[in-house]
């Protein structure tokens, strides 16, 4: 009786554990830029992912998540050694959070080859997306070229024959400018690469007037964005030649700091706060609630990529190991998004519509961004067909 006593007890005792070991929380390797210029911008990706965290009751899917986060300041050096710390020393499987392709570059590769997975909440390069996808690496946002071959196709749609544009030289820039002339049936009339860090644009707008293009796309996102518009407005060209952009370029942070400078503008997106459907009614009213801030399309990307890691958890029960397990539970997208319409193009990027936004002033007297018109439908990218996996 002594020993079945014993073996009952043992058995609740061993019951106990593997309770208590299931409700251990799953880390989450978050490595995003929160300072700098572009601080905003990891922020509200962090704050998203986060809200998506809390409205589940601090899970998941059902799986308990801790979220552990880092600031890479921008540097892809930095990024990477925070990536092989949390790899080595926190034993993280599971990663998220860049928003700069440069860092991207430097930190994803360690994570995939060392057994990882990456899911992009933001950064997606052209270098991730063709040849040299990997089963292991899932995009929640868009892929580079995309969100700027859709302000392309929206300045054609425009009947704008000219063009000049402009970006930053590094790899997210060179996507944009690539994708842009991919689906702009115009010519182009003058093209620059500027500094990441870059705050003076008088020599650039100096030629932009010389050029005297029918109208200027620009990539110049989170900080760089709002210097960029203020001396646009400042050497009045905005009264001379119209702007068409992607929703980098112009976001709710943007557009709070430039004001009237932003009236007018052309703008692309594959969200934006207005849109009439349930997830995004149920994601406006949380994140208003919580933070009482408006959201940029960063934090409607954070919380889809909450929901997306989510529901691969919830079929996978919370297991990150086997990959394959959970590459098929993640490819389902079995989740509502935002952004409505989403599911994963063959380079596991996401295959949605892209819409056309305008920036005009509302009953308050102040800019908002309009949704107008959907310009593209079930678009993915144009490296998918190069993708074998």
């Amino acid at each position: 009786m002594r020993v079945a006593s014993l073996a009952c007890a043992a058995a609740m005792t061993l019951a106990a554990g593997a309770g208590a070991l299931a409700q251990t929380p799953l880390k989450v390797g978050f490595i995003t830029t929160l300072s700098g210029p572009g601080g905003y911008l990891g922020q509200d990706i962090r704050d998203a992912f986060n809200l998506a965290i809390k409205m589940q009751g601090g899970k998941l899917g059902g799986v308990p998540v801790e979220v552990v986060v880092e600031d890479d300041g921008l540097k892809p050096g930095q990024g990477k050694q925070i990536a092989d710390k949390m790899l080595k020393n926190d034993k993280i499987k599971l990663f998220t959070g860049i928003v700069f392709s440069n860092v991207s570059g430097a930190v994803v590769p360690d994570v995939l080859d060392a057994g990882g997975i990456y899911v992009s909440p933001n950064a997606a390069p052209s270098t991730f997306s063709g040849k040299g996808c990997n089963k292991n690496y899932y995009v929640i946002s868009w892929q580079n070229d995309s969100l700027h071959e859709s302000a392309g196709q929206n300045a054609t749609e425009l009947g704008f024959k000219t063009a000049f544009i402009l970006a930053p030289n590094y790899q997210a820039g060179k996507d944009a400018l690539a994708g842009f002339k991919r689906f702009f049936k115009g010519k182009i009339v003058g093209e620059i690469y500027t500094k990441l860090d870059q705050t003076d644009f008088s020599a650039e707008l100096a030629q932009i007037r010389a050029a005297k293009p029918e109208m200027v796309f620009q990539f110049q996102p989170g900080g760089l964005g709002i210097a960029f518009l203020r001396q646009y407005q400042q050497a009045n060209l905005n009264t001379e030649i119209p702007m068409v952009v992607a929703e980098p370029s112009l976001d709710a942070v943007t557009l709070k700091a430039v004001g009237d400078a932003a009236l007018g503008l052309n703008v692309t997106a594959h969200w934006n706060a207005d849109f009439d459907n349930a997830a995004n009614k149920e994601f406006m009213a949380a994140w208003t609630k919580e933070y009482n801030r408006p959201p940029t399309y960063y934090a409607a990307q954070g919380y889809d990529t909450a929901l997306a890691i989510g529901a691969a958890l919830k079929e996978t029960g919370g297991k990150v190991d086997d990959t394959d397990a959970f590459r098929k539970a993640m490819l389902k997208a079995d989740f509502k998004s935002v952004r409505g319409n989403f599911k994963f193009g063959p380079n596991q990027h996401p295959v949605q519509d892209w819409y056309a936004l305008k920036v005009e002033k509302g009953a308050d007297g102040a800019p908002h961004l309009n949704t107008k018109r959907k310009i593209m439908s079930a678009y993915g990218d144009s490296f998918a067909k190069d993708c074998k996996l």
